[in-house]
């Protein structure tokens, strides 16, 4: 028996990495119409019939693609360790994860894009769509506790609007780099402006949400 094949069929989680891996980068660069299962299988040394084994289908490999990318910034939410970091300084923390994460992933915002011009439809059918979203929520959902129960935070903000602009500002920059560059001959991208960018979300959202506090 083959080597390779012994491997593949001992290792099953391995195999469904690797298919994950390489579909990431196939949907993400031509989108669900233009991805081919056939490509896919090539580059994992598999066929099509055992991506089918493991997916379902092309839609059903999409959405793992989808599900995958979504849980990979969600784990990196979680593990900000913000109860021990005053509430200002947590929003910072959490911000600066954000950026890091979808300027080091713009496989994610592309596969994000492609997603919404297909109005979510696949990934309203996620069996585990609640889970995309909760870990976001609940953790700025404790440090917007902790702010306003401390005076610092407004009141009229959940944690889904701050989720909002820390993501506005993280995915334009990434999405739009070549037409703002076209227009306005700034590469928002530049390493040289990295460092002011981190800063400026983070003085953005924490003044929003320290705003009229304690004003008429």
């Amino acid at each position: 028996m083959a080597a390779g094949g012994d491997t593949r069929q001992r290792d099953p989680e391995r195999t469904r990495a690797e298919i994950l891996a390489v579909a990431t980068e196939e949907f993400s660069a031509r989108g669900l119409a233009g991805a081919r299962v056939d490509e896919i299988a090539a580059k994992t040394r598999t066929t099509k019939r055992m991506l089918y084994y493991y997916f379902g289908s092309k839609q059903g490999l999409y959405l793992a693609v989808l599900e995958r990318a979504y849980r990979g910034i969600r784990s990196l939410e979680q593990g900000v360790d913000v109860e021990h970091l005053h509430p200002t300084a947590a929003i910072r923390a959490l911000s600066d994860v954000t950026f890091d994460h979808h300027e080091a992933h713009p496989d994610f915002i592309r596969l994000v894009s492609i997603e919404n011009i297909h109005h979510a439809e696949h990934l309203r059918t996620s069996s585990v769509l609640s889970g995309l979203a909760a870990p976001a929520v609940d953790v700025l959902d404790r440090i917007l506790a902790r702010g306003r129960a401390s005076g610092l935070f407004r009141d009229d903000v959940d944690a889904v609007d701050v989720h909002m602009v820390i993501s506005a500002f993280c995915i334009f920059r990434t999405a739009n780099r070549h037409t703002f560059a076209a227009v306005f001959d700034r590469d928002m991208l530049d390493p040289a402006r990295r460092d002011h960018y981190r800063r400026m979300l983070g003085e953005l959202v924490v003044e929003y949400l320290t705003a009229h506090v304690g004003r008429d």
